[in-house]
This record gives structure tokens, C-alpha cells and sequence, in this order.
């Protein structure tokens, strides 16, 4: 009987699990494969075929809210952020160790005192406190503090506070400007 329940389980189960996989090889010639990078050096391998789960973009309307207040921080701005590293999947992780909803790296996490970056309370709180953070010190300039956001503050302040170079960066500035638009405009229109 057993037996049988473990042949349902992974065979005959209607729900296919689905996950990528990533590998690296390190100095000594080992793969390493995970279904959790954690480390920047994982590559992506196997690609699930199966399309990943759509998330409700409003399910946190209540915590992006209440964070958005506490901290002065435009609700539709943090929508329009949260839209853009995550899609609104609570357990994404980057490929370079970014985490959670508002894809914070650790480093980010720890100095916003977020103990848990998968519990969407606290990683909204976290990102929204640095999203504050970064519009006080780039003097509420959002492109700049958009690009702080995503390459890192140091790195704009390398560039005497202009945008880097970088594709990424400009796409992603360009990506939450246009997201926190329509998120307006869905407001005017209610």
C-alpha cells in the first residue's frame, strides 16, 4: 500500500511541481545545483517548462498601505516596485541573491531589520523603509533613487549622483516610472 502512494505522489500527482535549476562549478571542478541560488555564481540550467503561477498584484494592497504611510513613501510607487523585481511572487529570489517581493540582497535586508525577506510584512516594510532611506538622500530625485533601488547608492554616488551607464538600470527606471504611471492612472479612473 505504501508503495502505491509514493508512485501517486510522484507520479500520478495532477499538479506538476515546477522549479528551475541552477548549477555552477566551483575552483575544484565540482557542479553545484540548487533550486534556490543563493549565490551569484549559479547559472540558470534547466528551465521548468511549466509557466509560472500569476500572483495577485492587490493581496498586499493592505501592508503597502500601511507601510506607505509609516514611512511617507507613494503606495503606488511601492506597487510599481514591488511590479518590477518580483511580479508580486513572495518567494522569488535573483540570480544575484536578491529576495522576496521588494527583492531585497541580504545586505539590504539586514541593515532594514528584516528577519524573514520570504514573509511579505516584513519585506515590504524593509523595502519601503529603504526606498525612504533612498529618497531622503538623493533629495526625493525618484530616477536616482530608482537607480540607487536597483544598482546600489554607492554606485550612483560614484557617478556624482547621475544614472549609471547601465542597461539594466535605465530599463528598470524606465520599467517602475511606467508601471507607477498606470498604477495613477487605474487611480484617477476608480
Amino acid at each position: 500500500m505504501m508503495c502505491l502512494n509514493i508512485l501517486w505522489v510522484f507520479f500520478l500527482n495532477p499538479c506538476p511541481a515546477v522549479a528551475d535549476i541552477y548549477r555552477y562549478v566551483d575552483e575544484k571542478g565540482t557542479i553545484h545545483f540548487t533550486n534556490v541560488p543563493t549565490d551569484s555564481r549559479y547559472q540558470p540550467y534547466i528551465r521548468s517548462r511549466y509557466p509560472r503561477a500569476k500572483y495577485n498584484s492587490r493581496q498586499y494592497d493592505h501592508i503597502i498601505r500601511e507601510m506607505s504611510g509609516k514611512y511617507r513613501v507613494d503606495s503606488d510607487l511601492v506597487r510599481a516596485v514591488i511590479k518590477a523585481e518580483s511580479d508580486f511572487d513572495p518567494m522569488v529570489i535573483s540570480r544575484k541573491g536578491a529576495k522576496g517581493l521588494m527583492q531585497l540582497m541580504p545586505e539590504t535586508a539586514r541593515d532594514m531589520r528584516v528577519k524573514n525577506v520570504f514573509n511579505p510584512r516584513e519585506n515590504i516594510e524593509g523595502g519601503v523603509k529603504y526606498l525612504r532611506r533612498l529618497l531622503d538622500t538623493f533629495n526625493n530625485d525618484l530616477p536616482l533613487t530608482l537607480a540607487a533601488y536597483n544598482a546600489g547608492e554607492n554606485v550612483v554616488k560614484e557617478y556624482n549622483l547621475t544614472i549609471p551607464p547601465y542597461g539594466e538600470t535605465r530599463n528598470y527606471i524606465k520599467k517602475v516610472l511606467l508601471y507607477l504611471r498606470d498604477y495613477k492612472n487605474e487611480g484617477e479612473r476608480k
